[in-house]
């Protein structure tokens, strides 16, 4: 067996005494493989090495635990300035994975773990791919969910492999496939338990599987016009993204709809599309999300004893939600409420859950079997986390904790749901204190990323780094907060709410003030919103909110409640669900009602960073975008301020001011936003 003698830093290559070549990605200086400029540069010289001497064959695999390549370095994508920069850096990449295309002889890549974005481009150039088919394989080309699209080869490579519909379809979704779903297709030859890999590689290289055909299918679907089918993906990207606030997904359909018959003009087109892409706004503060996300990740990494029970009180919707998404990560749940019947509907929408997620029926019942009743409470003795989730009364929770805490283990944790009321009005209940903090989750629990992680003066700091991992731990972004009414994302939220409740209190159409919220990027309305949320949930938290801030409740927000009007719960609210009202708010875009609903959200967003209710700037942003959406294409609330203009924005507020009145009052956080902008020009 023959080993390089270089000092490669990444890399490893193995001449095993059959001929056989075994390549070997472990990235120094990381827990994950991806591919960064200097990893690149040396899988560079090792195939001037290979083609120089070349083996029998060549396989390439991971060194890594946690996968095969996780993609590009994106952190490297910060320091690209110009297109220029940007195009030779893509052109570098393509010709590297091109000369392992070239190699004449068999290249296959060992795929387990994720094999993502320009790791499964480095895949492709491989003449075949045998992936583990185990539950931690995923493979996919996710680069649009950062603004870009693939840029190493992967759109001129997948389309030819897997058929053009279905290669557009994976890389315009960004979604990510098992072993099994990418087999399939026939982007990998086999899906094998990992144990197996090496030797169907093996394998392979004495008896290369034949060449797949497309089903008939694509190849009838290859025969219609390419502007036809171009115009139809358009049509269907154009219902989930404007083009002006996400161009990658239409860039990316543009340069397939212009291939043409030489791959050299279609790598270079690729080239071209993405540096111009990666130096824009869009991409650039996607980036940013992404790493921030990433932060956040990391924030919740590395807190001694990991949570295994966990008991939720409080069986109505967020509750059963909290218990269910517990259940489902693989936690051992006891779920309380008086009511009986409540708990039923829980376990009734816990089965729905799991059937949608897990499909197989064993794990459906194993989960379902994780998720136990408890009307009398036994689980609180025997729970590492109890979380209370009882409707928003702080004397009803104080009475509540005097009951449960001589019950609590010493080691376990008590977390409260609360979705406004400050941790230091809570647990003045309590013996000890310091066991309290905040895990405030979001509604629908199996779709919002964050988990406010609430910290009081009193709060111990090892319990919310424990809290903090358990919120890692059950796939959820951990986001540490001081307690202060409303804490970060409702407070933010909330005057937007009202906002838009006053707007149409004045006589505006609650569709309208939806369109104009959401031509800014926003997912979804204020209105359809807080229908969604429930009109009676909005209302007590603002009302808790008024008591703390200068916050005007809508008289029209208290007539609908009292009304019984609470929104979808109840089948009307704003909208009138029950005959499917779906109204669009037509095409115009009234910017006067995107100021007053905008600007209210910035303005307090600026008075939590000033009063340092996150730790960081960064963090703010990163909480109201994963707490509430806000359009990820502006990067946040400051990162917006900062690229439209402090002193530009502020202007505008003042004017807001002197038409409506003290609820547009800007935070003196602006001024130091202004100073900022001046010492920075």
């Amino acid at each position: 067996m023959m080993t390089t003698e270089e000092p490669y830093n990444h890399w490893r290559y193995t001449l095993e005494g059959d001929g056989i070549g075994w390549l070997t990605l472990d990235k120094a200086g990381s827990s994950t493989n991806s591919l960064s400029q200097s990893v690149l540069e040396e899988l560079d010289l090792l195939l001037g090495v290979i083609a120089a001497t070349p083996p029998k064959a060549l396989i390439l695999r991971s060194g890594k635990v946690s996968g095969f390549i996780a993609g590009a370095d994106v952190t490297e994508f910060t320091t690209i300035s110009d297109e220029a920069t940007a195009l030779a850096l893509i052109t570098r990449g393509q010709s590297i994975l091109s000369k392992l295309a070239a190699l004449p002889l068999p290249t296959i890549a060992l795929i387990h773990g994720f094999c993502l974005g320009g790791g499964l481009e480095l895949a492709l150039a491989c003449q075949y791919r045998v992936a583990s088919d185990d539950a931690a394989t995923r493979l996919g080309l996710p680069e649009v969910q950062l603004g870009i699209h693939p840029g190493f080869g992967g759109t001129v490579r997948l389309t030819a492999l897997v058929g053009d519909l279905t290669a557009m379809e994976l890389m315009l979704s960004g979604r990510t496939l098992a072993a099994k779903a990418a087999l399939k297709i026939g982007l990998v030859d086999y899906a094998l338990p990992r144990r197996h890999l090496e030797n169907a590689a093996r394998a392979m290289i004495s008896a290369p599987p034949p060449h797949r055909r497309l089903p008939w299918r694509q190849r009838m679907l290859a025969l219609l016009p390419k502007a036809l089918l171009a115009g139809r993906m358009r049509k269907s990207v154009a219902a989930k993204a404007d083009r002006h606030h996400y161009p990658a997904p239409y860039a990316l359909i543009d340069l397939w709809q212009n291939f043409g018959s030489r791959d050299k003009a279609n790598y270079a087109a690729e080239a071209a599309s993405v540096a111009k892409l990666i130096i824009g706004s869009t991409a650039r503060n996607l980036l940013r999300v992404f790493l921030l996300q990433e932060e956040l990740k990391a924030t919740g990494r590395g807190a001694g004893v990991p949570i295994r029970r966990v008991h939720v009180i409080g069986g109505g919707t967020m509750g059963g939600d909290i218990a269910i998404w517990c259940a489902l990560q693989g936690l051992e749940v006891t779920i309380q409420d008086i009511d009986t019947a409540r708990l039923g509907q829980v376990v009734k929408r816990g089965a729905a859950l799991f059937s949608r997620q897990l499909k197989d029926g064993r794990a459906i019942q194993a989960a379902l079997d994780r998720l136990l009743p408890d009307p009398s409470g036994d689980g609180v003795a025997k729970a590492d986390l109890v979380i209370e989730a009882i409707f928003e009364d702080a004397d009803a929770k104080r009475s509540l904790y005097r009951q449960i805490e001589p019950r609590l283990r010493p080691d376990a944790i008590l977390a409260t749901n609360t979705s406004s009321i400050p941790l230091q009005e809570l647990a003045s209940a309590l013996t000890r204190p310091e066991r309290l903090i905040g895990l405030h989750f979001f509604n629908p629990v199996d779709k919002m990323q964050l988990v406010e992680v609430v910290s009081s003066p009193q709060s111990d700091a090892a319990i919310l780094q424990r809290g903090a991992a358990f919120v890692l731990a059950i796939k959820r972004l951990p986001l540490a907060v001081s307690s202060s009414p409303g804490f970060l994302v409702n407070r933010i939220l909330m005057p937007y709410l009202l906002e838009a409740v006053t707007l149409v209190e004045e006589g505006r159409d609650p569709a309208q003030v939806d369109r104009a919220a959401t031509a800014f990027g926003m997912p979804m309305g204020p209105i359809r919103l807080a229908d969604t949320v429930g009109l009676d949930i909005c209302l007590s938290v603002a009302t808790i909110l008024s008591r703390h801030y200068p916050v005007e409740v809508p008289e029209k927000l208290r007539a609908l409640v009292a009304a019984g009007q609470l929104g979808k719960k109840s089948g009307r609210g704003f909208y009138d669900d029950r005959h499917g009202d779906h109204r669009q708010g037509g095409s115009e875009v009234d910017t006067a009602i995107a100021d007053r609903l905008i600007l209210r959200l910035l303005n307090e967003a600026v008075a939590c960073w000033r009063e340092g209710v996150v730790n960081s700037g960064d963090r703010l942003d990163a909480g109201v975008i994963f707490g509430t959406g806000f359009a990820p294409f502006r990067g946040g609330p400051l990162q917006h301020i900062k690229a439209s203009g402090a002193a530009v924005l502020l202007a505008r507020l003042q004017g807001l001011e002197q038409a409506h009145g003290h609820r547009f009052t800007p935070d003196p956080g602006w001024q130091e936003l202004v100073r900022a902008e001046v010492s920075r020009a």
